[in-house]
């Protein structure tokens, strides 16, 4: 062997150590719990952006589930119950002629999960993102503040489907 060869072989060797020993480890492809198949959701509001949002990202997942009624097989389905959305600005610098320059959006999402063994997690978490307002350009500003805000629940949306694996109580 040369020494580039010898040189690659240990530094491939090197890091499977250095990752071996650190605890990592791949992440499966199952994004709900084992004991899981369905994925029920409730809101208060009919057709609630963030609940349309999480039937898009459940479709990219492919996870069985929806609004209707809870079906059949309720020891394996998970519900998740949402909170109204709500969003909020933070004023984060101005023009010199004092309109406002610059926000950060608060997008504060809160949920209550419901697992099969009927064990419940509640969970708040904020999504926050950088806006700045042009006050000459208040039509493409409005439509760009409804793409921000619906990158925001699609942001949240991902959020809770990641977070239910790792919040169901081990089996």
């Amino acid at each position: 062997m040369g020494l580039h060869t010898t040189v690659r072989y240990c530094a491939v060797l090197l890091t499977t150590l250095v990752l071996a020993s650190c605890g990592f480890h791949l992440r499966s492809d199952k994004i709900l719990p084992s004991n899981t198949n369905y994925l029920h959701i409730e809101s208060t509001t009919r057709n609630a952006p963030l609940l349309r949002a999480l039937k898009v990202r459940m479709d990219v997942y492919q996870i069985d589930g929806g609004t209707e009624a809870k079906p059949v097989y309720e020891d394996t389905t998970i519900t998740i119950r949402l909170q109204p959305e709500k969003l909020d600005r933070r004023l984060l610098s101005v023009f010199a002629t004092g309109q406002v320059a610059e926000y950060e959006l608060i997008y504060s999402v809160r949920y209550t999960v419901t697992f099969p063994d009927g064990k419940q997690v509640s969970n708040f978490f904020e999504v926050l993102r950088e806006y700045q307002d042009d006050p000459d350009q208040v039509l493409a500003k409005s439509r760009e503040l409804n793409l921000v805000l619906d990158e925001m629940r699609l942001d949240a949306a991902d959020r809770i489907i990641r977070l239910l694996s790792s919040q169901s109580p081990r089996n």
